[in-house]
């Protein structure tokens, strides 16, 4: 029988300790809320008071439960209230020696029996343990922001914590209503150990001014499904918390530059600029503590119709391919009203890119999101060919064919004897270099990566990807191509990955690095990863989706072009690929899908 915890004690109240005493209570739970002022007690006891009223104005909180939960706690100034609790959970800044001191008072003040755990999210469990004379009684409760909403807890073992004391902590997360994974120590778990060198490689990207704060967040918000971009989410964290997670990962994890803090990060923390919570990180807002942002220096002054400025004019429009990509591009099109001249590679090509696109907006139909006569008119503006001739009159091409070099360097030098003077040749490449396109061709001042995602038609975001050969009035007509289909076009240099696949697809990797190192389940990390960090899919779940063969050959782009030793990509994800389990495609990878 798991032990029954009838009293617990949270110590430090700032916004991950008022949650977790705000969870504790909603649960029935009698806490000890301690701080070391009584300024800062008022001020955690307002920080609760504020979240339980919220919960009531939002109808998921009767006003009766709400002042029940608050008599359950008891709010006390010094950690010698905690002395008769049955489990203490210290939530104090991320500062090691700050922790040890209050572990070593603690281990004086509590009863013998009493659990002691730590809500730290970085820093060695075991180190703050050797504080104590009961370390086999000490164990990490990481709960994530906000503690109420978000279901996950990360329950960290050091070598020594008992296995009794696991058990019990793992029941009462239970009691709690939350999902526990459960982990050694090592440095940022699971969840941040993922998470933030994927943060840090974002705020790189917008220190070597690749792309701005704006399109970053963007692209992986749309491109993803992310509920944050990484730079809002850092302001969310806070950038002195971040800093402080980076720097204790890097030198517990082994040294991997991946999580070297970006100097960025140092500069503006010591200029004060930490996020939300001070008013200013990378974006601003409008009062310290506020979600709002508001303009500032660097708000993109020009959106909407104005990102025609300096565009050419463009009404027609060629795409060659007839693979699902240039398929989906061609429906895009032509539902926005452009004139499209669809190339394959012969009639029985185009006849079935038509059946294709037919069916597809047949099923717009159905779903009553577009009009039987709207699908009519749609389909008039195609037009069908199997010779590039025919592109000599458009405004724009759009290459979707098969992703090699020589195929599509070919095509190019093609299409620039063909098209007339002043055309916008684009590129939808995930991977290889713009730039060697265009140099295939005499006007490579006319040439960008448009990037679209699987599936077209669906999927709201557009990769604008301009080389240093790339006029401005080519990306501003590429930008305004991508506002008059209803996307959102962010705009990049020509790197490996563009922003979406350089973020994502090491991020991954590191998941496969992790596993493989058998420091987690796959379940385990694709649960962290969705219920800690609000992912809509776990990276197993996702890798499987994506093709492991495709997900490898993409890790290799970046690691070759990049160079980082963190970049190579994962024995075990090659291993997989070698052995044929690509994901869902070919019935296994990291799942088996063959009975689903």
């Amino acid at each position: 029988m798991a032990r029954e915890f009838t009293s617990v004690g949270v110590v430090g109240l700032g916004t991950m300790g008022a949650g977790i005493v705000e969870v504790f209570a909603r649960n029935g739970v009698d806490v000890v809320a301690v701080e070391i002022s009584a300024n800062a007690l008022e001020r955690g006891r307002a920080t609760l008071k504020g979240s339980t009223d919220r919960a009531v104005a939002k109808g998921k909180l009767a006003e009766a439960d709400r002042d029940a939960l608050h008599a359950r706690v008891d709010f006390q100034v010094g950690l010698d209230a905690l002395h008769s609790v049955d489990l203490v959970i210290e939530a104090v800044p991320e500062q090691l020696d700050l922790k040890q001191r209050i572990f070593a008072e603690l281990d004086r003040v509590c009863k013998p029996e009493a659990i002691l755990a730590t809500n730290t999210s970085s820093l060695s469990v075991t180190e703050i343990s050797v504080a104590t004379t009961r370390p086999h009684q000490v164990i990490g409760i990481h709960f994530f922001n906000p503690a109420p909403v978000m279901k996950l807890v990360e329950v960290v073992r050091t070598v020594v914590t008992s296995a009794d004391v696991v058990a019990d902590v793992e029941a009462l997360c239970e009691r709690l209503g939350k999902v526990d994974v459960t982990i050694s120590d090592r440095a940022g778990f699971i969840a941040n150990a993922l998470l933030f060198g994927y943060l840090n490689h974002a705020v790189s990207m917008f220190e070597g001014r690749y792309a701005t704060r704006e399109d970053i967040d963007a692209a992986m918000k749309l491109g993803c499904g992310l509920p944050m971009g990484p730079l809002a989410l850092m302001d969310l964290i806070g950038l002195d918390t971040a800093y402080e997670i980076l720097d204790t990962m890097y030198r517990r994890g082994g040294r991997d530059r991946r999580h070297a803090p970006v100097p960025l990060i140092k500069q503006m923390v010591t200029a004060g600029l930490l996020g939300r919570k001070s008013g200013r990180g990378f974006y601003t807002y409008e009062k310290p503590g506020s979600p709002r942002v508001v303009p500032d220096e660097q708000t993109p002054t020009t959106t909407g119709p104005a990102l025609a400025d300096g565009a050419r004019a463009i009404a027609k429009v060629g795409v060659v391919g007839s693979g699902t990509m240039a398929t989906g591009i061609i429906e895009v099109f032509a539902k926005a009203g452009y004139e499209v001249v669809s190339v394959t590679r012969g009639a029985e090509k185009s006849a079935k890119v038509f059946e294709t696109v037919k069916t597809s907006l047949n099923k717009g139909v159905v779903r009553g999101k577009l009009s039987e006569a709207d699908r009519d008119a749609a389909l008039g503006r195609i037009n069908w060919s199997a010779t590039l001739d025919h592109l000599a009159d458009v405004d724009l091409v759009v290459e979707a064919v098969v992703e090699e070099l020589s195929v599509k360097k070919a095509l190019f030098a093609s299409l620039d004897e063909i098209c007339k003077p002043g055309v916008v040749l684009a590129t939808t490449t995930s991977s290889l270099p713009v730039i060697d396109v265009a140099m295939a061709t005499q006007r490579p001042a006319d040439v960008v990566g448009l990037h679209f995602f699987n599936p077209a038609p669906i999927m709201p975001l557009v990769e604008v990807v301009q080389t240093i050969r790339t006029s401005a009035e080519t990306t501003a007509t590429a930008r305004a191509v991508c506002a008059a289909l209803g996307k959102t076009g962010v705009v990049c240099g020509d790197r490996s990955g563009f922003i979406v696949n350089a973020l994502l697809f090491p991020y991954l990797n590191d998941a496969v690095k992790m596993l493989e190192a058998s420091y987690s389940t796959a379940d385990d990390i694709d649960h962290a990863m969705k219920l800690g960090c609000g992912y809509p899919m776990g990276p197993f779940e996702l890798l499987d989706v994506v093709g492991l063969d495709v997900s490898l050959a993409i890790q290799r782009e970046l690691y070759l072009e990049l160079r980082e030793p963190g970049f190579a990509p994962a024995p075990l994800l090659e291993h997989l690929v070698t052995a044929g389990y690509l994901g869902r495609k070919s019935g296994r990878g990291f799942r088996d899908h063959t009975n689903r």
